[in-house]
C-alpha cells in the first residue's frame, strides 16, 4: 500500500509539532515537583482523560468505571495475567465436569469485602444471579445468558452449571461480569462501590479525581502503594504537562503520542509501551440511511487508507489487523487485503448505490485519539464524494447517550476496550451498530460449544463474515503506552482487560 503525503497530513504534523514544542519547555513555569523523584513512597498519582459519568459498571457502559474499579476495588474468581492467560483470584482453582457444562471453584478462605462483610459462596451465586437479572443493564450481561444456575456446595466451594459447554465464558468471569459484590453492598453502586479488591474508596471529587485508599484487612498481597489518586483531566497535552510539572507521577495510557520523545531521551521519566484489546472503531450504523445499504458501507471501507489514518493520528503506534479482532485472540488473523485503499472502488460502490456527492454526520467524541482520527478519515471520505459534517459529543455522558444508548447517529468513532468483544458488537442488533447478526449467530454459538480448534476455526470464519459485510471499519488495535517517574516499577506494559491493576505499582 502506497503512502500518501498530503498537505492535510503536513497540517497535522505541523500542529503536533508545536504542541511538543510548547507542552515540553513551557510546562514547567512555577513548578514545585521534581520529575523522577518521590516525597511520600505510599502515594501515587496518576493522570488519566475519559472521567468515569458514575462508579457503577452494572449500569452504566464505557471504560472509565471499569479502569477505575476492577482489580482496584472490585475482584473476581479468575483473572488475567499480562500474557492474557487466565489465573486463579478469588478461587484458588476450579474442576470442569466430563461434559464441559459445570465449573466448581474453591474459593480462598478469609477474604472481606471493604464493608466488613466475609465473601463466601453464596456471595458467588448472588453476583452471577444478578447479572441475570434486570439490576444490571449494561450489555456485556450478555456473557452470562449461557449460565443455567449456581449451586453452592459450602461456604468455600460453589459449582456454576451452564446451559451448553462454552469456550467463552471462563474468559468473560475475569472481565466486569465476574466481579464479585455482597448483597448488602449494592445499594449505591454509583457513589459507594463495595468489593473485595486491595483498595476502598476514599473519595471522588466529580469533573476532579479519584481517591483510593489501601486496606488493611486485604486478604492477598498488600498493594505497594497505599495511597493512589487518579486525576482526569480535559485533554492529553495537560497530562504530559502535570507529569513535567511534578504535579503527577504516572501517565496511564497516553494520549499524545507525539510526546513521547521528549520522555524518550529523558532519564528522569521511563517510557513503558504496550499493546491492548482496544480497536479503534469506525462505526457505521447500519440501521440508519446511508449505511443501511452495504454498498455504501463497503465504499467507506474503500475509502479509507488505515496505515495513513494510523501514522497521521497516531504518530504510526498501534497495529493494523483489518478487523475487529486483536492479535492477542485466539482466532485472529490479518484481514487488512479484504478492503485494501482503493478509492476508485470506493466511487463505483457509491454510484451503484446511488450515493454520489452523499453527506454524512460524523459524531466524534471528545477524545484525543477520536478527534486525531476524524481529520483525516473527512479528508479521505472527502477524496470519494462523500461529504462529512464532523459533530462534537461530550464524552462520556453526551456521547454514551445519543450513540450508545439511543443509537442517535450515522458515523462514529470510538476505542473499544472490552476483551474478545466480536460478539458483544456484532452477535447483537440491538447494539449501537446495528448490524443483522442472523448470518452469524448459528455459527457463532455452535463455536462456542466446540472443542478449541473448532472453536477458533469458527470464530474465525465469523469474523470474517462481519468483516465481508463491511459492518464498521477496525482502523488500527490501539497502543498501550505510559510515562512515568524513573522510581516507580511494576507498571504493567498490557492492558489485557478494561482495568488499570494499581496494587504491583510501587517507588523503587
Amino acid at each position: 500500500m502506497q503512502r500518501s503525503t498530503t498537505s492535510r497530513r503536513a497540517g497535522v504534523l505541523g500542529a503536533l509539532m508545536v504542541s511538543t514544542i510548547l507542552a515540553l519547555t513551557g510546562c514547567t513555569a512555577g513548578s514545585t515537583g521534581t520529575p523522577g523523584s518521590a516525597t511520600d513512597k505510599n502515594t501515587l498519582t496518576v493522570a488519566l482523560t475519559g472521567e468515569p459519568v458514575n462508579l457503577d459498571f452494572t449500569t452504566t457502559a464505557g471504560a472509565a468505571i471499569p479502569q477505575a474499579m476492577m482489580s482496584n476495588v472490585y475482584e473476581g474468581l479468575v483473572t488475567l495475567d499480562q500474557t492474557g492467560a487466565i489465573k486463579p483470584l478469588l478461587a484458588t482453582g476450579w474442576e470442569t465436569s466430563a461434559d464441559n457444562k459445570s465449573y466448581t471453584f474453591t474459593l480462598q478462605e478469609g477474604v472481606k469485602f471493604s464493608n466488613g462483610a466475609d465473601f463466601d459462596a453464596e456471595d458467588v451465586k448472588f453476583s452471577i444471579e444478578r447479572v441475570k437479572s434486570d439490576a444490571w443493564l449494561n450489555g456485556l450481561k450478555t456473557k452470562m445468558d449461557v449460565v443455567d444456575n449456581v449451586q453452592v456446595v459450602s461456604p468455600e466451594t460453589v459449582t456454576v452449571n451452564l446451559k451448553r459447554p462454552s469456550q467463552a465464558w471462563l474468559y468473560s468471569m475475569t472481565t466486569l461480569v465476574g466481579a464479585m459484590f455482597d448483597p448488602s453492598g449494592v445499594d449505591d453502586l454509583a457513589n459507594q462501590p463495595v468489593g473485595t479488591g486491595p483498595y476502598a474508596l476514599e473519595s471522588w471529587a466529580r469533573g476532579e479525581s479519584i481517591k483510593l485508599a489501601g486496606r488493611d484487612d486485604y486478604w492477598g498481597i498488600m498493594p505497594g502503594i497505599k495511597n493512589v489518586t487518579l486525576r482526569y483531566f480535559a485533554d492529553a497535552i495537560a497530562t504530559t504537562n502535570a507529569l513535567t510539572s511534578g504535579d503527577v507521577d504516572l501517565v496511564y495510557n497516553m494520549q499524545a503520542p507525539e510526546l513521547l520523545a521528549g520522555f524518550q531521551s529523558k532519564p528522569e521519566y521511563q517510557v513503558i509501551e504496550g499493546t491492548s484489546n482496544g480497536e479503534i472503531m469506525l462505526s457505521m450504523n447500519n440501521n440508519v440511511a446511508p449505511f443501511n445499504d452495504k454498498r455504501v458501507r463497503q465504499a467507506v471501507m474503500y475509502a479509507i487508507d488505515r496505515q495513513e489514518v494510523r501514522d497521521t493520528a497516531w504518530n504510526g503506534l498501534g497495529t493494523l489487523v483489518g478487523g475487529p479482532v486483536p492479535p492477542t485472540d485466539p482466532y485472529y488473523e490479518d484481514l487488512n487485503d479484504l478492503y485494501p485503499h482503493d478509492p476508485a472502488k470506493a466511487r463505483e460502490l457509491l454510484k451503484e448505490a446511488g450515493a454520489e456527492n452523499l453527506d454524512v454526520t460524523f459524531t466524534v467524541p471528545t477524545r484525543p485519539y477520536a478527534n486525531a482520527v476524524a481529520e483525516v478519515v473527512f479528508s479521505q471520505l472527502k477524496d470519494v464524494g462523500i461529504n462529512v459534517k464532523i459533530q462534537s459529543a461530550e464524552f462520556p455522558a453526551v456521547w454514551l447517550d445519543q450513540v450508545f444508548n439511543r443509537h442517535d447517529y450515522q458515523m462514529s468513532v470510538v476505542l473499544a476496550v472490552e476483551a474478545r468483544d466480536v460478539l458483544t458488537m456484532f452477535d447483537n442488533p440491538d447494539y449501537y451498530i446495528g448490524y443483522d447478526n442472523s448470518k452469524i449467530k448459528d455459527e457463532a454459538a455452535l463455536a462456542d460449544e466446540s472443542d478449541t480448534a473448532n472453536y477458533v476455526a469458527g470464530m474465525k470464519n465469523v469474523v470474517r463474515t462481519i468483516v465481508e459485510d463491511a459492518a464498521s471499519d477496525t482502523l488500527f488495535i490501539f497502543p498501550n503506552i505510559s510515562v512515568a517517574k524513573a522510581g516507580l516499577s511494576g507498571i504493567g506494559a498490557n492492558s489485557v482487560t478494561e482495568a488499570l491493576s494499581l496494587a504491583t505499582i510501587a517507588w523503587s
